[in-house]
């Protein structure tokens, strides 16, 4: 049993529902697990995202000789409080015994609630700072979520529909609120405290199931190591080992969370612009195909054995997705794509590049190092860059002198990521098959390579 999970008293058996799960068959594990985590981080981007699709076109904050628009104002303070929550939980994630990640959850979800009702509430501008504890609350909801799933021998699958909650959750949250808005239910302030409390039902659910899953089994141990919490020395220790290929990674990640969140945070904007004003219906259309084919994409790296491999396919899959990012700008810019084309597959792309480092990428690498941890720690240093990165391409395109409106940034954007990835990317995976013991585990072990990959 991992420490990770527990610890439980010595002898304690798992018992009820719990008890069923662990015997039952890995592909109903695998669903319930899967959904439960899916459902929750749906839930959760439904106290994130929605203020988004919001135009608070009537707000403007004057200063010493400029203007600053509010919506940005608020997109920033958001994306600055989820970035310092991300290096928070660096500490925070490898570090939380399992036992208290559901009520974690919940506690920081509705605190986030919180601060929604005081940004309805709390007079603008001032109540920029109120996102500011919202995207503070948030960030830490991907680990404790995934910690629940990383370390076991259907990890892919788990993950897999774990990342797709992001992709098509984003979509959809926003257009609930654009459905309230236009609806007349609540004002473009109170809009995102109401979606909140419309999805609250739904977390609480999930949260629940989630608190149900059993511990990984010493078979799940075998084949993916043992995760356990991590000390300052223990998470230094991991990360020099293999610095150079981690650094290079965490590198392709910046550039991919800053191009991925401005997509997401001004998708109103963009699809003003490319002549969809007013669709509440866009925002789902454009995200959900997404979400289906990386999904079924991730689902294809359960079929690795070996950890190393897996690990390597996982950076082939990132590959994959700069290479169709740049590919779709091209024909976009070109004329061969039209704008829901263009949306889509750049967005496919992005996902497809992004997706991997927050889930399966560093679940493989662990247990192809052979070092004991988390991956939630490698995951939340690669999310605080990334966010820091986000923070600061919010702050060129707005205070950095440029003019170019929000597709043309957006395009330029994609094609800096995409190049500069595709040679990092190149770098660090040289790097990676050299260092990478060649024996890793499910192979090098004959007990746990019989059950690195259970049938499902």
């Amino acid at each position: 049993m991992s420490t990770l999970d527990a610890p439980l008293p010595a002898g304690t058996r798992l018992t009820g529902f719990t008890a069923w799960l662990a015997k039952s068959p890995p592909l109903v594990f695998a669903l319930y697990g899967g959904l439960m985590a899916f459902g929750a981080y749906f839930a959760m981007y439904a106290y994130r995202k929605p203020f988004s699709v919001a135009s608070y076109s009537d707000v403007s904050i004057f200063g010493a000789g400029f203007v600053i628009d509010y919506k940005i104002a608020l997109v920033i303070s958001q994306v600055f409080g989820y970035a310092l929550s991300k290096m928070i939980g660096v500490k925070v994630i490898s570090e939380l015994p399992g036992r208290y990640r559901a009520v974690a959850i919940l506690l920081l979800i509705g605190f986030a609630e919180g601060t929604l009702v005081a940004f309805a509430t709390v007079p603008a501008p001032w109540n920029i700072a109120c996102l500011f504890f919202n995207g503070l609350s948030l960030g830490l909801i991907w680990g404790l979520v995934f910690g629940f799933l990383e370390g076991r021998r259907v990890s892919e699958i788990l993950g897999s529909i774990l990342c797709a909650s992001f992709i098509v959750s984003s979509g959809v949250v926003k257009s609930v609120g654009k459905w309230v808005m236009l609806e007349h239910y609540a004002s473009e302030f109170w809009m995102p405290a109401f979606t909140g409390l419309i999805f609250a039902p739904l977390l609480l659910i999930c949260v629940l199931g989630l608190s149900q899953l059993p511990p990984p089994s010493p078979e799940d141990e075998a084949a993916r190591i043992a995760r356990v919490p991590m000390n300052k020395a223990a998470r230094k220790a991991i990360f020099s080992a293999y610095a150079p290929g981690l650094v290079a990674l965490v590198v392709i990640y910046i550039g991919l969370t800053a191009l991925r969140d401005f997509r997401d945070n001004f998708a109103a904007e963009i699809w003003t612009d490319l002549g969809f004003k007013d669709n509440a219906e866009i925002f789902t259309a454009s995200e959900l195909p997404i979400g289906i084919v990386v999904l079924a994409a991730m689902c294809l790296l359960a079929l690795f054995r070996n950890n190393r491999l897996a690990f390597m396919a996982n950076l082939a899959m990132v590959g994959v997705g700069l290479v169709l990012s740049a590919a779709s700008t091209f024909a976009f810019q070109a004329h061969m794509l039209g704008p829901v084309w263009w949306m889509i597959l750049l967005g496919g792309g992005l996902y497809l590049a992004y997706t991997p480092f927050n889930a399966l990428l560093f679940d493989r690498f662990i247990a192809a190092s052979g070092l004991m941890g988390t991956a939630g720690f490698l995951i939340y240093v690669a999310d605080a860059s990334g966010y820091a990165g986000s923070v600061a391409l919010l702050l060129l395109k707005n205070f950095g002198g440029l003019t170019l409106n929000w597709v043309p940034f957006l395009m330029a954007s994609a094609w800096v990521t995409s190049g500069l990835g595709v040679i990092l990317l190149g770098i660090a995976a040289a790097y990676f098959l050299r260092k990478l013991p060649n024996k890793a585990l499910g192979t090098a072990n004959t007990k746990s390579s019989s059950v690195e990959c259970p049938e499902l």
